[in-house]
């Protein structure tokens, strides 16, 4: 068989690499790919994005199956051109993707649908917004509607910080269109976790759980990224927790799309806020696998991921039970000088180890030139280690973290310290 995969980051490295282990697979394609996917002689970089120049090259190539990584494909309808081409591909419609591709959508789904979240309000006028943030205070939230590629979130904790979001986002259009409407949301306290289930229309198939890092520094402090490290699983999800993740938020999302008339098919992420008497609510809908949680789940999965991927684009996710290795699995991040607002390009990285059985790196920003891999993004590598505690899994991957060198680079030294500090 020949897989295609699409995206260029940490997460389609990761899916790659655990894709091109079945001895099903011929080759796997990872479109554009990176520096990590171009050394791997499993895999084979396409330098193509546009969706329907993909569905042209899985045509033409005979591909069997097509697993789209990132956002943006996604809510430029990519899933909706194959499938007009009878092209098995796994990932939601254009239409589904809404759930992670306007905020306000989600919002308003969650309230008509009662799925616990927070209470917020949606605005497009500047002076309403500053009237509200008035009226409701602070700690507060507000978000661009739009895709923002993880900078759309600010966590104001006071209402200066919360009105210069405002100004940046409706009146400096500093995020463009994504930002044009703002939502305005109440701020959850509590310690947040990650649920990533597959779903084939109807049925859902729950995959181990996982906890990110969004601060850029060590503590949680500093600007939010895209995710500065992440472990699985996450000790705070208990199997009651599980429960009752399933049957109060993820199984009403599955289910009140379709009575919507929108039939929502690809991973499906919960980003969850559990409080300190253990309620979950819903921070945010991505129509993908997270990243960097997609490093750490794909190195403990043990399944084929090519069988479990046929089942999900056939409709018959319910016959299928994963495998998972029962060691920790956690993921540093490594980033570029500049990360977040300005990553610096073309510093050059060494030391990047071979795979071991307790650790792997992934890459993300990362690109070939002149026979050296340099970095071309903001965060750079995904180092992932296993072991039989969260404490020797973070060895495992500082031990490898600290082999790799480039100019400038910034990684957090506390990844899974909640794990770590839980008190038994």
């Amino acid at each position: 068989m020949k897989i295609l995969v699409v995206g260029s980051g940490g997460r389609e490295h990761a899916l790659a690499w655990k894709l091109a282990q079945s001895e099903r697979v011929q080759t796997v394609y990872v479109a554009p790919g990176n520096g990590g996917t171009a050394k791997d002689h499993r895999l084979s970089n396409v330098p193509l994005s546009d969706p329907a120049a993909l569905a042209d090259f899985a045509e033409k190539e005979g591909v069997a199956l097509t697993v789209v990584g990132p956002e943006v494909p996604l809510a430029a309808g990519i899933v909706n051109i194959f499938r007009e081409r009878d092209l098995k591909i796994f990932g939601p419609t254009r239409e589904a993707a809404q759930l992670e591709s306007s905020k306000d959508f989600a919002k308003a789904f969650m309230k008509r649908h009662k799925i616990p979240t927070a209470e917020y309000q949606t605005f497009s006028d500047l002076a309403a917004a500053h009237d509200y943030i008035n009226a409701k205070g602070a700690p507060i939230v507000i978000k661009a509607d739009g895709l923002a590629a993880g900078k759309g979130v600010v966590v104001a904790m006071t209402l200066e910080e919360a009105h210069a979001a405002i100004d940046m986002m409706l009146a400096d259009n500093k995020l463009g269109d994504a930002g044009a409407r703002v939502v305005i949301e109440e701020f959850l306290a509590g310690e947040e976790a990650s649920f990533i289930v597959m779903v084939d229309g109807k049925n859902i198939l729950a995959l181990a759980t996982s906890q990110d890092h969004k601060r850029l520094l060590d503590n949680d402090e500093g600007p939010n990224t895209g995710g500065m490290g992440a472990y699985s699983p996450a000790p705070i999800v208990t199997p009651q927790l599980h429960a009752r993740i399933m049957r109060e938020i993820i199984v009403p999302t599955v289910q009140g799309m379709a009575k919507d008339g929108i039939v929502f098919t690809g991973f499906l992420y919960a980003g969850l806020m559990i409080d300190d008497q253990g309620n979950p609510k819903t921070l945010e809908f991505n129509c993908r696998m997270g990243d960097p949680e997609t490093q750490p789940i794909m190195a403990r999965l043990k399944s084929d991921l090519v069988q479990v991927m046929e089942h999900a684009v056939n409709g018959t996710l319910d016959t299928v039970e994963l495998e998972w290795d029962r060691r920790t699995a956690m993921g540093v991040v490594m980033a570029a000088h500049g990360y977040p607002d300005s990553p610096r390009k073309g510093d050059k990285i060494t030391g990047i180890p071979a795979e071991a059985a307790d650790a792997v790196v992934f890459h993300a920003g990362t690109t070939e030139q002149d026979g050296a891999t340099v970095t071309s993004g903001g965060r750079v590598l995904c180092v992932v280690g296993l072991g039989d505690t969260v404490k020797l899994a973070q060895k495992h991957a500082y031990d490898v973290v600290e082999k790799i060198s480039f100019a400038g680079m910034q990684y957090r030294r506390d990844i899974g310290w909640r794990a770590l500090n839980r008190k038994h």
